[in-house]
């Protein structure tokens, strides 16, 4: 499955908006999803980043959550200092 995670406030920058246009059809829907501190940035970045005209759409509602990696030793690490953030996923179907 395809997966990139843009995050609103200063690494936002780093994030080439044609990101998403590179990915590789590999048959799989592809996901994007955003995370910002406030509900709305995370609403508006699907405008910004002009995924309608992509082929995306909001795949559930956008909601707050906190976020953990796992490592492949199994340990796990709390990102954005266990901080709660809003998540916004959007899907392209595969074709």
């Amino acid at each position: 499955m395809a997966c990139n995670v843009a995050t609103w406030g200063d690494d936002m920058s780093k994030i080439d908006d044609a990101t998403i246009e590179r990915e590789t059809d590999d048959g799989q829907d592809q996901r994007v999803t955003v995370i910002a501190k406030e509900f709305t940035p995370a609403a508006m970045e699907y405008h910004r980043r002009r995924l309608g005209e992509q082929g995306y759409a909001i795949e559930g509602p956008i909601g707050r959550h906190k976020f953990v990696v796992v490592e492949d030793s199994g340990a796990s690490v709390e990102l954005f200092d266990g901080a709660p953030y809003y998540a916004a996923t959007f899907i392209r179907k595969s074709r």
